[in-house]
């Protein structure tokens, strides 16, 4: 179950005091909680890519919107298929690179995925296309996308059900993310925007337009919620509750006017943090216990992990983590104490001509957030003690010490990683994409 651009601390298991998510927070009751999950580099594509072949996205080469993964790579489509499994995949897939709202071509570009009811990436919600398998012909989903792909995902189980072969499916919405104020009705009239509490790091100039946006970005969340408690409720109608992995993440989260920013691309806690929960069945046989987990996770670490966990070995191309011994317990190696986090080249709605982007790489532990430019150290927090990032340490005399020591450690991932830290037009340059002024691929080409 993958959504875009729902940041980690809006939902209701994670103590947000605006919103009510009473399905999640269910599904967290029973399920291993990531607090420190994070989308190393927080965009869609990048994160989409990964999630798909357990790769970083300078091996991918998906470090920006709107480009196409190599339909030679090794997916999570096509490990799974060839070990016996069903692939479906429902909703926005923004992989493709041959332009929004154009159909993904059955074969190799839908890398694995069999069953196919998705677009290439739209934000309409109410008007949302999509193609429906091997048909050509454009759709548009009845009313509001998220209900009509949900619907679909429940066919797609219930039609399952009896069949002595597994499946796996990726049911992947737009939303939250914005616009933000499109949910149905409904669900927009629960959310007043003067009762909305803001973050400590929303500047008072952007207080009335945040809390107007993130009524509407809650409207989204809670329409969602009940989408989620619907495939839960038909699993265990259909009697496969007890042997069915469930995992809940997002592809990066939303500034939401934290920092005098919105969107995403950024080193702050809200455009890394992602909620991501495994609820793993005891029935499964596999001794993994509910509960929270520190461990910080990466995009790439998804794939590997989900693989360990029904026992289909790993392909050699992976580079992400397989967390599988983590979670029955086992200690060492580092596993969850960092994850490398990253701008290969600032676009977009962060791009440098007009918004500042930098290219940036960074370390998110279980405490620090640290990370460098192209110029040297950029940002520090201590996240225990300042938890909404509002005093950068990186130039504080009595933080040189842990300063350097992450900065040492920063650079022994990248070089072991192989990423040589150039500027962002190197890579554009070694990838052959097309970009215009602000540095981003004119999705239209």
């Amino acid at each position: 179950m993958l959504t875009d651009q729902w940041r980690a601390q809006a939902t209701g298991y994670a103590g947000d005091p605006n919103v009510s998510t009473p399905n999640l927070d269910a599904l967290a009751a029973s399920s291993v909680n990531f607090e420190n999950a994070v989308s190393g580099m927080p965009v869609c594509s990048p994160f989409r890519a990964s999630l798909l072949t357990g790769q970083r996205p300078l091996t991918h080469g998906v470090f920006m919107n709107d480009v196409q993964l190599d339909t030679a790579a090794v997916t999570i489509g096509e490990v799974f298929g060839e070990a016996g499994y069903q692939m479906g995949y429902i909703g926005k897939w923004h992989l493709d690179g041959h332009g929004r709202l154009q159909n993904v071509a059955p074969g190799q570009r839908r890398q694995g995925f069999d069953f196919w009811m998705g677009n290439e990436c739209t934000h309409n919600y109410n008007h949302s296309v999509y193609y429906d398998n091997e048909d050509p012909t454009r759709k548009i989903w009845d009313g509001y996308d998220s209900f009509g792909q949900t619907d679909a995902a429940l066919d797609y189980i219930t039609d399952r059900q009896s069949s002595p072969q597994p499946f796996m499916l990726i049911v992947s919405y737009g939303t939250p993310h914005a616009p933000y104020h499109t949910a149905p009705e409904a669900y927009r009239q629960r959310f007043d925007p003067g009762e909305i509490e803001l973050r400590e790091n929303v500047p008072e100039h952007l207080h009335e337009q945040v809390r107007k946006d993130l009524a509407g970005y809650y409207a989204h969340i809670a329409a969602l919620d009940d989408m989620m408690g619907r495939v839960m409720d038909t699993l265990k109608q259909t009697g496969q509750w007890k042997n069915t992995i469930v995992l809940f993440t997002s592809d990066h989260g939303d500034l939401l006017g934290s920092h005098g920013a919105y969107k995403k691309q950024q080193p702050y806690d809200e455009s890394i943090r992602v909620p991501m929960l495994f609820r793993i069945p005891s029935e499964l046989g596999l001794d993994i216990p509910a509960g929270k987990r520190q461990a910080v996770i990466n995009s790439e670490d998804i794939m590997p992990t989900l693989l360990g966990l029904c026992d289909i070995p790993v392909p050699a191309p992976v580079e992400g983590v397989n967390y599988r011994a983590y979670l029955e317990g086992a200690d060492g190696d580092g596993i969850g104490a960092s994850a490398v986090i990253t701008c290969v080249q600032p676009f977009g709605q962060w791009n440098r001509l007009m918004h500042g982007g930098r290219e940036y790489r960074g370390l998110r532990t279980q405490r620090y957030t640290y990370t460098r430019d192209l110029d040297g150290p950029w940002l520090l927090f201590d996240n225990e003690q300042d938890p909404y990032q509002m005093t950068n340490l990186v130039d504080d005399a009595e933080h040189t010490a842990l300063r350097k020591e992450l900065d040492s450690l920063l650079q022994d991932r990248l070089t072991a990683q192989g990423d040589e830290f150039r500027p962002g037009m190197d890579y554009i340059a070694e990838w052959g994409y097309p970009v215009n002024e602000t540095g981003t691929v004119p999705y239209t080409h």
